[in-house]
């Protein structure tokens, strides 16, 4: 008997009661054909949770750590946003006239269906994924749960899109925690409510709900939504697996040189900076997956940079830092080959710092290091940077500061706050999946990667969020200054391509575009099919997406889509072609070329400690 001390241990008794009454009407009679679960069953998936969930509460109230998926955690970092969001709007009279043509259509077509009266209408008047299986569909009751609450959903937010008397910023905001709000509020989320999981929880006598328990479980321990099956991938061997060295370090980063797969290479090596807020492996998933396996298969002398994950230590590291370390990289390279320049690609917000370095290096009178400049989906001008705006007034900035008291934000928190601009595909998805259907973890290399997270300097990221998204200052020139070098990008010639996701939410291709009107060299913009990840990782062989190119030098972005050119799948191709067109010279793949041959000393092999260190 559960101690009655204890409301974890009470809940469960509770929740098992509710169980074992829920399904007394499937417990077959003495004698009944086999096939339904019993009684016995029943009580036995209740006492295991009961258990489980009580040794996993004895042994968290003896833990202190932070946990992003813990409830208070949330409410913290919550607090300012809630205060300063309006919460309600007044109801539109079109709601009450939708409702009752809603409950009459279905009521009247699912009941005439069940009578045999009337033949099964073609569809039902809302569509959404969640509800797909023919269950949803086979009861009037959850008919009409579902299609009342997909109405619903669209009203509120429909109302939080039209709100009157609010500022825009805080319009967002609303429309944003409406969005979640109706998110988590759908039927599907909950054992009751959602039919595919009761049928499974009848199939299995309560196993799955058991199974679904310990996911909870392991994802409150480790504080982080589990996407993937963790054991399925090994970096070094199915993951980041590219051959090469490390050869160089520094206490914020490891320099990654890749070894030649062809006799001859382009002159000009490349060197690629890649987020740090996320792995640098997003560029080098499996085999068929990696760019920079493509890359080094195409002649290229690849070089990446691999962040290592913040910590205590770091608590004083700036922007300037990874100017300064980005400057350094190609300085090393350059000296290491014997090359006057390289080539250089920017990611995310590494492609926003290598603009910042371009134009340090342009007013030092250096622009000459780098040969070329590739933007994958980075941001310079943030006036309409997406919705990752709803997370930068004083309160969120306030909140996000008292989670750094070791000097270093915590990558779960980060995590989770991408995962929530697409709740319903990467949070829901998974809670009933995991939670409540009680499935296996899929092996999906995209998915491991992005719970792979990072820690964040806490200084940098919050004048990162300040300085750049919030008050915009990158594109004033000389607003900002980076080791003591203003920062003005009207400087930089550097000829540039410039790669924009048409789908992404991060980095949307609008704001992206807007660094062909900061930049003075030649340009080529390119908008690529999909979003923040898909839109760049789209290797050939795939067969994938699809890609436009038009007049780089339009007035706006509409207008680049209006004259641009459709072509199916990958763009890398298209991007090796004009990398070429800046210079095609090769020479033999030998000596240093070759990291690690001999007398060339390297640290080890890729891909090195920083990015195995959490």
């Amino acid at each position: 008997m559960a101690d009655r001390q204890d409301p974890f241990a009470a809940f469960f008794d509770m929740q098992g009661e509710a169980m074992r009454e829920m399904f007394a009407q499937f417990s077959p009679a003495p004698g009944a054909a086999p096939g339904l679960p019993d009684m016995a069953q029943w009580n036995d998936a209740a006492a295991q949770m009961q258990r489980m969930w009580t040794e996993f509460m004895t042994d968290k109230l003896g833990s202190a750590s932070a946990n992003p998926l813990d409830p208070a955690q949330w409410m913290l970092m919550t607090q300012g946003w809630a205060r300063s969001t309006p919460t309600s709007f007044e109801p539109a009279a079109k709601l009450m006239s939708e409702s009752v043509e809603l409950w009459q259509g279905v009521i009247g077509s699912m009941m005439g269906q069940v009578a045999g009266t009337k033949p099964a209408p073609q569809e039902l008047p809302r569509k959404d994924r969640r509800f797909s299986d023919p269950a949803w569909q086979q009861h009037p009751a959850y008919a009409l749960l579902h299609q009342t609450y997909l109405m619903l959903a669209d009203y509120f937010v429909r109302a939080a899109k039209e709100v009157d008397g609010v500022p825009d910023d805080k319009k967002a905001q609303l429309r944003f925690a409406t969005q979640a709000l109706v998110e988590a509020m759908s039927p599907d989320n909950f054992i009751a409510t959602n039919p595919v999981v009761l049928k499974r929880t009848i199939e299995t006598g309560g196993q799955n709900l058991v199974k679904g328990l310990q996911h909870l479980i392991n994802d409150l321990k480790r504080g982080q939504l589990t996407h993937t099956d963790a054991d399925a991938f090994t970096l070094g061997e199915n993951l980041a697996a590219t051959p090469g060295k490390v050869v160089y370090e520094t206490p914020l980063y490891q320099l990654i040189q890749y070894s030649p797969s062809t006799d001859e290479v382009y002159e000009v090596p490349l060197v690629i900076f890649p987020p740090w807020i996320n792995r640098f492996y997003i560029l080098d998933l499996t085999p068929k997956k990696s760019f920079i396996k493509w890359a080094v298969d195409q002649g290229i002398t690849v070089f990446v940079v691999s962040w290592k994950s913040a910590d205590a230590s770091m608590k004083d590291v700036v922007w300037d830092d990874y100017i300064r370390s980005q400057i350094e990289a190609i300085d090393h390279i350059r000296a290491r080959l014997g090359v006057p320049h390289v080539h250089t690609i920017g990611y995310c917000v590494a492609g926003t710092t290598l603009a910042a370095t371009l134009a340090v290096l342009a007013r030092r009178g250096e622009a000459e290091k780098v040969r070329s400049a590739t933007f994958f989906t980075a941001q310079v001008d943030f006036e309409r940077a997406g919705e990752l705006l709803q997370f930068i007034d004083d309160a969120q900035l306030d909140m996000i500061a008292k989670l750094t008291p070791d000097g270093y934000l915590d990558g779960r928190y980060l995590a989770a706050t991408f995962n929530s601009l697409r709740g319903k595909d990467l949070i829901w998805n998974y809670v009933v999946n995991n939670y409540l259907l009680g499935e296996d973890y899929p092996a999906f290399d995209l998915l491991h990667w992005n719970g792979d997270v990072t820690n964040l300097p806490a200084k940098w990221h919050g004048d990162y969020l300040r300085d750049l998204y919030r008050d915009n200052k990158l594109v004033r020139p000389d607003a900002l200054s980076a080791d003591g070098t203003p920062i003005d990008l009207t400087l930089v010639e550097t000829p540039s391509y410039v790669q924009a996701g048409r789908e992404d939410h991060i980095a949307p291709a609008e704001s992206v575009w807007r660094i062909t009107e900061h930049f003075r060299g030649d340009m080529t913009f390119l908008l690529a099919g999909s979003g923040h990840i898909a839109g760049v990782v789209n290797p050939p062989e795939a067969h994938k997406y699809q890609y436009w190119t038009g007049d780089s030098g339009a007035a706006s972005l509409k207008d680049f889509v209006v004259g641009a050119e459709e072509h199916p799948g990958s763009w890398w191709p298209h991007w090796l072609a004009w990398l070429e067109r800046q210079d095609s010279a090769r020479i033999a793949a030998k000596g240093k070329r070759i990291p690690g041959s001999k007398g060339d000393p390297v640290i080890e092999d890729a891909p090195g400690r920083y990015v195995k260190t959490r």
